[in-house]
């Protein structure tokens, strides 16, 4: 089932996409069917060219990500591949302020000149899940959705820097946290019509320009052994998102980055096509 927030006549209300149609569930975002609250139909219908689609959770609890998790993204950045028998999960958080929507407009933040892309396979937990086993963990996924970890590669402070290897470490996370960094949707597919979710092609274009293609089968750590992992460390709650890591072909490794004007299209298979338009900054932050 696909499953959509929108705008519509000014309010938010979430819903079942049926081709060019939304069976409109209730008021507010996905949250409320995430948490496992029972759906009131509204008998609304509406045409999917009238409204505007959000993304699919304005405001997850948390939003977890994770880096080094394709071996070729690894290597390209010229590191060494990891040894998949002792490897862990590398873990990190981004703000609820760094999700938008589908066709949403993200402004390129004046604090950095290196903004990049990295296609996502997005996961939304469904279930309480603390300590849970790999073999278990699929079972507490909600389901699945298109993501784009943008990321400033680099931070302009306007002011001299110590160089330690911490700074370096920190403004690789920081860059992580900028507004809209966290496109999600264009809608989000249940779990059940994911079987597997391991073989999910992906792709990314920025301006038409095919810059990422790979497939989930190259992750280091499955979507199972990441849920695992995670509640280990913390309890997952329901509508809590995590970003799963993304294959080679990010703008770092040739120097390429976004500007002003950029179309980036994020496309995992069965998951739609998620458009990111990057714009200048506004005055003020308006």
């Amino acid at each position: 089932m696909k499953l959509v927030t929108c705008e519509y006549d000014g309010e938010t209300v979430h819903g079942v996409l049926d081709g060019e149609h939304i069976e409109v569930l209730g008021p507010g975002d996905l949250s409320a069917l995430v948490v496992g609250s029972d759906p009131e139909p509204s008998g609304m219908r509406l045409r999917r060219e009238e409204v505007r689609i959000l993304a699919p959770l304005q405001a997850p609890g948390k939003i977890l990500a994770v880096a080094a998790n394709y071996q070729e993204h690894v290597t390209e950045s010229g590191r060494e591949e990891r040894d998949v028998d002792t490897a862990s999960p590398r873990l990190f958080l981004k703000p609820d302020t760094s999700i938008v929507g589908d066709n949403a407009e993200v402004e390129l933040a004046p604090i950095t000149t290196q903004f990049d892309w990295e296609a996502e396979l997005a996961v939304v937990i469904g279930r309480t899940a603390r300590n849970v086993s790999v073999a278990d963990a699929l079972d507490y996924v909600f389901g699945y959705a298109t993501s784009n970890d943008l990321s400033a590669r680099n931070l302009v402070l306007g002011m001299p820097r110590d160089g330690e290897a911490w700074t370096s470490f920190f403004d690789w996370l920081e860059g992580k946290w900028l507004d809209g960094s966290a496109p999600i949707g264009p809608y989000l597919v249940t779990a059940d019509d994911v079987p597997d979710p391991q073989n999910l092609a992906i792709r990314l274009s920025v301006n038409g320009v095919v810059k990422q293609e790979g497939s989930t089968a190259g992750m280091i750590h499955t979507v199972a052994e990441l849920v695992s992992f995670s509640s280990r460390l913390m309890t997952l709650r329901p509508g809590d998102v995590i970003l799963t890591g993304t294959p080679a072909g990010v703008g770092a490794t040739t120097g390429s980055f976004l500007a002003p004007g950029d179309v980036v299209v994020t496309e995992i298979e069965t998951l739609g096509a998620l458009t990111t338009r990057i714009v200048a900054p506004r005055p003020n932050g308006r």
